[in-house]
């Protein structure tokens, strides 16, 4: 079974929430970007919809439209969703955002749910081809626990409605190791109870706390810090 329109409808009802009240992250972002937070550009990321999600946002908006390729790169991507249940979309732009309408790839952007090597949702890691341009991911405890509470409440109704979306991020989340180990460093994920944690490389996904502290750490490409 697919998710269904209702069934984006419904996860839309969940996610809500901001990343973090205090901080905009789309006006950090945006001075590294040309102007533009990077979550809002194709040039950066072309969001990625399922046909069921792009049906209940026509009923919506007019804000959403098919994603036209412009270089070999995005051909390929787009080729690549051929036949498949998804398709690449864009919008009007930043400036012209209708929050209430935003995709769940828009409403969930950097993050995507962890699991670890025994296959247990443990908490949120971040999508790592973004590293230095994206804001949040270089400032990752400015995330709130409300955010957090949403995300694993939307995508535990988003396994539920489709069980493949599980595996999709199983084998994220072992990409990611696999990655992080062969280049010999960890990498942060933030818990169900906001707690943050270290993965350590070429340890079969061994977690241990992280403080705050080393996360301030992270400030890579962005001197406007601000927490």
């Amino acid at each position: 079974m697919s998710p269904t329109p209702k069934h984006y409808a419904e996860i839309y009802k969940t996610l809500q929430a901001p990343i973090s009240k205090v901080y905009d992250c789309g006006s950090k972002c945006a001075p590294y970007n040309n102007g533009e937070p990077v979550c809002c550009t194709t040039g950066h990321a072309i969001p990625i919809v399922e046909h069921s999600e792009y049906k209940l946002l026509k009923s919506r908006t007019t804000m959403w439209k098919p994603f036209k390729p412009k270089d070999a790169a995005e051909r390929a991507e787009v080729a690549d969703l051929k036949g498949s249940d998804c398709r690449a979309v864009e919008c009007n732009g930043a400036r012209s955002c209708e929050r209430d309408n935003r995709s769940m790839a828009c409403r969930t952007f950097p993050f995507f749910p962890y699991f670890n090597p025994a296959g247990e949702l443990v908490g949120l890691a971040t999508y790592w081809t973004f590293e230095g341009q994206c804001w949040v991911i270089s400032n990752l405890t400015i995330v709130e626990q409300p955010f957090v509470d949403e995300m694993m409440k939307a995508h535990e109704l988003l396994f539920a409605a489709d069980d493949q979306w599980r595996d999709t991020y199983k084998r994220q989340s072992a990409t990611m190791r696999g990655v992080y180990s062969r280049k010999r460093e960890k990498f942060p994920v933030i818990g169900r109870d906001g707690r943050y944690s270290w993965v350590l490389p070429n340890t079969g996904g061994t977690m241990k706390p992280a403080k705050k502290s080393e996360l301030l750490k992270l400030r890579k490409g962005f001197p406007n810090f601000g927490t």
